[in-house]
């Protein structure tokens, strides 16, 4: 295969961002957009098609891959086209909103072995990140023992925002956990392996709508590794952070790169105890001033479409044990459940 010919379904703030990485790369060329807000149908100054709906899109001869940047409620079904279509799919997260939405896509996926699919659970490609996982694979500072990790942000809908569709549950599904928390689910997981015990408390007192914008969960792997987690839309000054203690330190993970510029620089603090360092041991902080998580997620797609490499994070199972984990959340508060009428199950 040649260049890989792409097109986005959905063009707002977040494929353009992707067709801004896909440009630099001489082996990707975005050929067809769509968005409802396009006038009708017609050629983008720089040549490329676009159209207002992603079955139009879908039309576009010779596609060799779809990007799907689109809301929560469609986002499965516009997978499913696309690997119905032929295509290699590369989704943005969450896969959907529940797990039916996802079990739907796997189903499809199974039915089409030869095409890639990849979710785009972008924060395990921060470099910040990356030197976290490589510190604890080399065992220098020995096993996890517990996390704590805080996500959060002031509002759901942000400054200028042209829809409010992430307060709308039929629409996004759930609310910060699901939309922004999702990614702390998943570095959790990353981590700490798979959280057998689960225990939450789910509010949504502030803000009001159908969707939560507090929850707090206690988990516990099969390893003995426990977890807190606070997934917030009440974090007035925006922050990121996972501490990570391990049996010989700690990796606390703090900021994070983001468009908004708002959640602080993103560092990395290695910690490493000793017997006589009487509480205060030695610290050593990085601070990342580049943020090259979309370039290198995208680059991991590429190369697995393009020259059959292996799709490292954000495959389907991936996805699917990440929203399991986040609807055990939401389901192991009693009240939550009843209010939404929620199974963990598939």
């Amino acid at each position: 295969m040649g260049k890989l010919r792409v097109g986005i379904a959905g063009y707002g703030v977040v494929g353009k961002r992707r067709r801004h990485f896909i440009d630099q790369r001489d082996d990707m060329e975005v050929v067809a957009v769509c968005d409802r807000s396009f006038d009708g149908e017609g050629v983008l100054p720089d040549g490329v098609r676009h159209t207002t709906t992603a079955a139009r899109l879908l039309d576009t001869e010779s596609l060799d891959a779809l990007f799907v940047c689109l809301t929560n409620d469609v986002a499965a079904e516009v997978t499913c086209a696309g690997l119905e279509r032929g295509l290699h799919v590369f989704c943005e997260k969450p896969p959907g909103r529940d797990l039916g939405d996802i079990a739907r896509v796997i189903a499809c996926e199974q039915a089409h072995p030869g095409l890639k699919l990849k979710y785009g659970f972008n924060h395990r490609y921060h470099d910040s990140v990356c030197e976290a996982l490589a510190i604890l694979a080399s065992g220098q500072l020995g096993g996890v023992l517990n996390m704590r990790g805080v996500y959060g942000k002031s509002q759901f809908i942000s400054y200028g925002a042209q829809s409010d569709w992430r307060t709308q549950r039929d629409v996004a599904g759930g609310g910060i956990l699901l939309d922004q928390g999702i990614h702390m689910v998943d570095l959790m997981r990353l981590f700490g392996g798979e959280f057998e015990e689960v225990s939450s408390i789910v509010t949504n007192d502030f803000w009001k709508h159908d969707i939560e914008d507090n929850a707090y969960a206690l988990m516990r792997s099969n390893t003995g590794v426990v977890a807190m987690l606070h997934s917030t839309a009440t974090q007035w000054r925006h922050r990121f952070n996972l501490e990570i203690t391990l049996e010989k330190g700690a990796l606390i993970l703090s900021g994070i790169l983001s468009g908004s510029k708002s959640y602080g620089a993103e560092t990395l603090t290695v910690v490493w105890a000793d017997d006589d360092d009487n509480g205060d041991p030695k610290e050593q902080t990085t601070r990342y001033n580049q943020d090259n998580s979309w370039a290198n997620e995208i680059a991991e797609f590429a190369d697995a479409v393009l020259r059959g490499g292996a799709i490292g994070a954000g495959s389907s199972t991936d996805a699917l044990e990440t929203m399991r984990l986040v609807y055990r959340i939401y389901c192991a508060d009693p009240q939550w459940r009843k209010r939404w009428g929620l199974s963990d199950s598939i």
